[in-house]
Parts: C-alpha cells; sequence; structure tokens
C-alpha cells in the first residue's frame, strides 16, 4: 500500500528508503493518521522527508498521487486587516481599462464592498461580475481579471495586477543542488575571485621547501603555508513569489553557482522589495524573520551586495509608506534601498527578465536609477558584466 508515493518520491529524486516507507506503514497501521488525508499528508511529509530543501518536491508528488481524494475546500475568510483599509493604493489604469471595467472608487471602497459581499454571499460563484468567484471580471475572487482588484483563492498571479492578496502565500526554497546549466554562470562568477592565505599553515611549499633545503646544505626544511582560497565575501538578496515564480529555474542556477564558488556566501529571500525584515526560510517567513537593521550590522561593508529579482511592482511599492503588498511597512522602500546601497562599498542588481524589456517597465526603470545603473540582466554576460563591475 502506498507504493506508488516512494515510487514517485524516488523519481522525483528523495531519498525515500525501503526504512522509511516501514515506519509509514507502521504508523498507519496504529492509526496515527485516522482517515484524514490533511493527518496522512504530515505523516508522510514527516516520515520520508528528511531535508527541508526536499518538501515542495514532496508536495508535488503528494498532490500528484492523491488528486482527487479529497475536493479543495472553499476559503476561509476572516475579519478584514484594519491597516489594509487605512491606506489608498492608487493604481494607474489605461483610458481603454477604464473604458472596459469601472474600478470602485480605490481601495478604501473596494474593502467596503468586499465585506459587504462576504455578508451576502451564501454560496460559490463562477464567472460574473459582481460576487466573489472565479473567471469573471469582479473585483474580488481567482482566474478573473479586473486591473483593481483583490485575489482570493488563486494559487498565483496571472495579471501582476492586485491591490492586495488576500491568501496567505506559501512560497519555496530555493534548490542550491542544480548543477545543469550552471557551468557558464561559474565561469562568470569565477571573475570575483580573490584568493589569500589565511589561518594554520597546512600545505606544503614546494618552491620555498626546495630552496631552504638548498640553503641548508641539502638538510630536507620543509616549509608549509596555509591553504589559498577564495577570500571574497557575497550578500545575496533573493527575491521570491509572485512575478518570480517565472523565473525559478534561472534564479536557482545562479543560487547553485553562487553556493559553489564563494565560501564566504550568505543569503536571504524578500517579496517584491526590501523592506524592514528578510528571512531565510521561506516556510517560516512570517514566525523567522531578521531584521533588515540586524542584517546591515552583521555584515560589514566589504561585503560585496548582490540583489535578484524582476523589480516588476507597482510603483508605489519602491516610494510610499504603506506601499507593500502583503504588510504596512513604516518606511518607504526606497529608504532601504538607499542604505543597502551606502553600507555595502560594492553593489548590483541582477534582473532575470530580457534587457530589452526593462524600458517598458516604470518599477525597472526606477530601480535602475537607484542602483546608479547598476543593473543586469540575470544571463552569463550579465553576470560577467557585474563581476566587472564589482571587482574595480
Amino acid at each position: 500500500m502506498f507504493a506508488h508515493l516512494v515510487l514517485g518520491l524516488r523519481s522525483a529524486g528523495l531519498p525515500a528508503s525501503i526504512t522509511e516507507w516501514l515506519t509509514l506503514m507502521a504508523a498507519m497501521k496504529e492509526g496515527v493518521a485516522g482517515y484524514s488525508i490533511d493527518d496522512f499528508y504530515y505523516l508522510a511529509r514527516a516520515t520520508l522527508v528528511k531535508d527541508e530543501r526536499h518538501l515542495d518536491k514532496f508536495d508535488r508528488v503528494f498532490a500528484q498521487c492523491f488528486k482527487g481524494i479529497e475536493p479543495p475546500e472553499g476559503v476561509n475568510v476572516e475579519a478584514l486587516p484594519e491597516e489594509w483599509l487605512r491606506k489608498l493604493a492608487e493604481k494607474l489604469l489605461t483610458p481603454e481599462e477604464m473604458e472596459k471595467i469601472q474600478a470602485l472608487g480605490g481601495l478604501d471602497a473596494l474593502m467596503q464592498r468586499l465585506k459587504a459581499l462576504l455578508a451576502e454571499q451564501k454560496g460559490r460563484h463562477q464567472g460574473g461580475s459582481k460576487w466573489i468567484g472565479t473567471a469573471g471580471t469582479s473585483p474580488f475572487g481567482a482566474y478573473g481579471y479586473n486591473p483593481e482588484g483583490v485575489r482570493i483563492g488563486q494559487d498565483e498571479s496571472r495579471h501582476r495586477r492586485a491591490v492586495k492578496v488576500w491568501d496567505k502565500r506559501e512560497y519555496k526554497d530555493l534548490d542550491d543542488t542544480v548543477e545543469l546549466g550552471t557551468r557558464g554562470m561559474k565561469l562568470a562568477l569565477r571573475r570575483l575571485r580573490r584568493f589569500a592565505r589565511q589561518g594554520a599553515a597546512t600545505e606544503l611549499d614546494i618552491h620555498d621547501t626546495i630552496q631552504s633545503t638548498a640553503n641548508n646544505a641539502g638538510h630536507l626544511e620543509l616549509k608549509m603555508v596555509p591553504e589559498r582560497h577564495n577570500a571574497v565575501k557575497v550578500l545575496l538578496l533573493l527575491d521570491v513569489g509572485g512575478s518570480m515564480d517565472d523565473h525559478i529555474k534561472l534564479t536557482e542556477e545562479l543560487f547553485s553557482a553562487a553556493r559553489s564558488e564563494f565560501k564566504h556566501l550568505e543569503y536571504y529571500y524578500f517579496h517584491n522589495f526590501v523592506y524592514e525584515k528578510v528571512w531565510k526560510n521561506n516556510r517560516r517567513r512570517h514566525e523567522q524573520v531578521i531584521p533588515t537593521w540586524q542584517m546591515l550590522r552583521t555584515y560589514g561593508p566589504d561585503y560585496k551586495l548582490i540583489l535578484v529579482g524582476d523589480a516588476a511592482m507597482s510603483p508605489y511599492e519602491i516610494t510610499m509608506q504603506g506601499g507593500s503588498v502583503e504588510h504596512y511597512n513604516d518606511e518607504a522602500g526606497v529608504v532601504w534601498l538607499e542604505r543597502l546601497v551606502g553600507h555595502f562599498r560594492r553593489s548590483a542588481w541582477l534582473n532575470p527578465t530580457p534587457r530589452q524589456s526593462w524600458g517598458h517597465v516604470r518599477s525597472i526603470t526606477m530601480v535602475n536609477d537607484l542602483m546608479e545603473g547598476r543593473m543586469y540582466p540575470l544571463t552569463v554576460h550579465g553576470i560577467d558584466d557585474m563581476t566587472r563591475e564589482l571587482s574595480r
């Protein structure tokens, strides 16, 4: 029983052994999971996954193996956060969009209308332009279109136009074991390397040994030196979730290349733009956050700062207090980016979107200006140009 799950995990690259499978079977025999698919999911994950990097792969295999056993439950929408109602996030619409769909009058009116509809609506709704549902033009729901709306119950962004995203989204950590396609990135990143010999003398210095032995009338005199290693320190800040879902593979290749090339590499995640907090683990990003001030105090100016993100967002997320799509930020994103760039002597931004499209997105132009032109495409040539700049 459940052999297809274990075989699927092994095919996906997870090291699920027969011992772990027998442990799962023993737990099922004792009734640990009962008759709930959710309980079985957590039991199987606890017994078959030994490394957090494999959690996302486990989720995909589990969903494929048990798809359709239980219908998806409705979205449980709780009380609306008051801070969302205090901030009016003005959206820029084209004349065509204004003619096509009449917006409700800003975020305040939008959230008030959502409250009213939650009280009126009693069931699921498909299509249409009024109720909270799917595949329609209502400002509330999922898989539809409205230039100014609240997304509820949709697993990812489609038009990048939501004013606020209602669901508590789960992001995954980037896999740092990817090898295919990283060789060119590794070669480009090597330009940053600066070798030094530090620490205990553990390596034989052949040339000095020969010279010292010759000077000592042929009596062997061993000379040792510290091991030679790359002394460059890199701080990597990675945008994750939202529009960056389109660039996961490319970003993972960069992450893997950087992990293999730099001994002193530190990394943190952010979403859309850096504000007052970052995090190490995307599955615990609400519980285990690191204040950005703490990060600045931890890593000195000698670290080379590399930010990775597509910079595709509302301009208000950069310039406005409260502009973040996920929380109320007391200080604008531009303030934090200026602090980062001012603290580190060398910094750059890698963008996975093609360079030819940058001029058509206002937020990308703004970020490039804030970086003083040090934005580079996430390609081998772009990384090569970036390393030339950071090595100066």
